[in-house]
């Protein structure tokens, strides 16, 4: 994967999480602004095909939001799936909307 441009306090505290949310994190810090992923190809790209839930279930416990945008990462149906941060769906869909995010489908 790329290099993350995560502040080093962030990349720290990851240390105390399991390798497969280190992965998921990573990747979503790598979605540039105003584009999202799903969690099927956030799942391929870090090497899991098959484990959208799996990384659904990582993003639910993202502690780094919205410094590590799990919001950029949808549903592949087109709607926008879940968000546990603060706020949540209404705060996802308010956080993309004002990245200029559309949502596929």
């Amino acid at each position: 994967m790329k290099a993350h441009r995560l502040p080093q306090s962030i990349l720290r505290r990851m240390a105390a999480y399991t390798e497969f949310q280190r992965k998921v994190w990573l990747c979503c810090a790598q979605i540039p602004r105003g584009s999202t992923m799903t969690y099927g190809e956030v799942a391929r790209k870090i090497g899991h095909p098959g484990a959208a839930r799996a990384v659904g279930t990582a993003l639910s416990k993202n502690p780094f939001a919205p410094t590590v945008p799990c919001h950029r990462v949808v549903a592949g149906s087109g709607k926008p799936g879940g968000y546990s941060g603060p706020g949540g769906i209404r705060k996802k869909l308010q956080l993309l909307k004002e990245e200029k995010a559309s949502l596929r489908g």
